[in-house]
């Protein structure tokens, strides 16, 4: 995108303060962004009435000029010494971020503290990096040890590390802020300026065409085996490049950017090296957010399935896991970007219908021959229809269960495959299928918004 603008220009409306605020080019590519900079040496980034006003104005900046809007935060919270008047700038900061949501990309690097309320706003953005000695929080070590009595220091409370693996609110650890900035430069390149335009597509000299015979031999002999299902997304995607968020995140769902033929694309994908692939809160949660996250900036989505279905437990079901999971199926009825599920091998029950199958509107849902679509699997069937009878008859019934359900062919029959292919094919009818979905557009019923499942 060029809008002629000459770089690094002040913008207009924002407020003399800790806070810098320009419209320039960010990153290798060069993109135009309205970026957002809070200089930690000034009161520790504290964020004063000015700053909060500083962020909206720059926010809406984004919003005129349809560009991303990136901020690079150290901040330790909203300045006390304002009181009132500082939450307030910074609660004005927080609706303006609410403003860009869905409309302009919000990019986020955190390469110092983020603390206290003005912490939401990392909860508001799309992508965050974090470097490795960030920390955020809402409450503070001192506040928790007198509330509860524990005491944590601040990388145990709200460090990158926390962030990145129990959280989900980093996408990405950076060593510093040059890799941070580096790693939304590289997400930057998957993502247009703005809900109403495509993401630049950049060619490849990897034939569209190109045969993967070597995944017919990635799945294991055995059906409790494992896999890295990024393997199967690194042989479709151009050059084999994948860039995973939140990989250390509910690591049983893979989610990650890449190109096919030139475009951007969204994986989202079981895997089986994970807890075998099940669904868990934080799973649903993970992959609810990136399909929203695609769909809102236009890019299709390719859901790979394998999975035996939710994790049960008393914990889960106690902690939500109704709705939680509800958020997953909302987000992919909702998409309306080109779909396509491919089903490597088990897909069953209700994780099977989640995993954008026909039931959740996809637009091509193809299968390996190795695919098995079913409520479940063969032996946990048999169990309840033949309990009683024996072990032998058990082994036999096994057998020819599998041989009549659990096979993609059947389900292909009945329509919920749209195509049985080889595995050596899987890239090239991918390929195919985004040309032919390329042009796909869906009138979105009108109604203020939907009642999403928090």
């Amino acid at each position: 995108m060029s809008s002629g603008m000459p770089m690094a220009v002040p913008l207009r409306g924002r407020v003399p303060g800790a806070t810098s605020v320009a419209a320039e080019p960010f990153g290798d590519s060069g993109r135009e962004v309205v970026i957002v900079r809070i200089d930690p040496a000034l009161r520790r980034g504290a964020l004063g009435e000015e700053d909060g006003l500083s962020i909206a104005a720059a926010a809406g900046a984004a919003l005129e000029l349809r560009i991303p809007l990136v901020c690079v935060l150290a901040t330790s919270g909203a300045d006390a010494h304002e009181g009132v008047a500082a939450l307030h700038g910074w609660g004005v900061a927080a609706r303006a971020f609410a403003g860009c949501s869905g409309i302009v990309p919000i990019l986020v690097a955190v390469t110092g503290p983020a603390m206290s309320g003005p912490a939401l706003l990392l909860g508001q953005a799309d992508v965050v990096v974090m470097t490795v000695d960030a920390v955020a929080y809402v409450s503070g070590p001192a506040t928790v040890a007198e509330m509860t009595g524990q005491r944590l220091a601040p990388a145990e409370l709200g460090g990158a590390a926390v962030h990145a693996r129990s959280t989900g609110v980093a996408c990405f650890v950076a060593a510093d802020r040059e890799e941070a900035e580096a790693l939304l430069s590289a997400v930057l390149d998957h993502l247009p300026d703005h809900a109403d335009a495509l993401a630049p597509r950049i060619g490849s000299d990897d034939p569209t065409s190109r045969p993967t015979p070597e995944l017919a031999d990635l799945l294991p002999a055995t059906a409790a085996g494992s896999y890295d299902v990024r393997e199967v997304a690194g042989a479709i995607a151009d050059d084999g490049a994948l860039l995973e968020l939140r990989a250390g995140w509910a690591p049983q769902l893979v989610t990650a950017l890449g190109r096919v033929d030139g475009t951007s694309v969204g994986f989202v994908a079981n895997q089986p090296r994970a807890m075998a692939g099940t669904l868990d809160i934080a799973a649903s949660q993970k992959g609810a957010r990136f399909v929203a996250f695609c769909d809102a900036f236009n890019i299709p989505l390719i859901t790979l399935v394998d999975t035996p279905g939710f994790m049960p437990g008393k914990d889960l079901e106690w902690r939500g896991m109704i709705r939680h999971g509800a958020q997953l199926v909302h987000a992919y009825a909702q998409a309306t970007v080109p779909r396509i599920c491919l089903i490597l091998r088990k897909a069953y029950g209700g994780a099977y219908i989640v995993m954008d199958s026909k039931a959740m509107g996809n637009d091509l849902c193809v299968a390996w021959p190795s695919a098995e679509v079913a409520v479940m699997g063969a032996e946990g069937a048999v169990q309840i229809l033949h309990r009683r009878v024996d072990v032998e008859t058990q082994s036999r019934l096994v057998g020819e269960y599998r041989a009549d359900y659990l096979n993609a062919y059947r389900a292909a029959e009945r329509g919920y495959v749209d195509a049985v292919i080889d595995p050596a094919e899987t890239r090239a009818v991918i390929c195919a299928s985004l040309v032919q979905l390329s042009s796909k557009r869906e009138v979105i019923p009108g109604r203020k918004h939907s009642n999403t499942p928090l």
